[in-house]
């Protein structure tokens, strides 16, 4: 698997969490679990949320 497609599918289970529960701090442990970098995991928060408002803008 690509690593753009490898993100994507991480970015989508992270937006799923995020819209069943949506706290920073548990979507930040989720991510960290996924093996990613510090920055990448708050990369992926910044993306998910943002994402997340656009979904509820709609």
């Amino acid at each position: 698997m690509k690593n753009d497609e490898k993100r994507s599918h991480r970015l989508n289970y992270l937006l799923k969490c995020y819209l069943t529960d949506p706290q920073e701090n548990i979507l930040y442990q989720k991510a960290k679990q996924m093996g990613v970098t510090d920055s990448t995991a708050k990369d992926y928060i910044r993306t998910v949320i943002i994402q997340a408002q656009k979904t509820h803008s709609k």
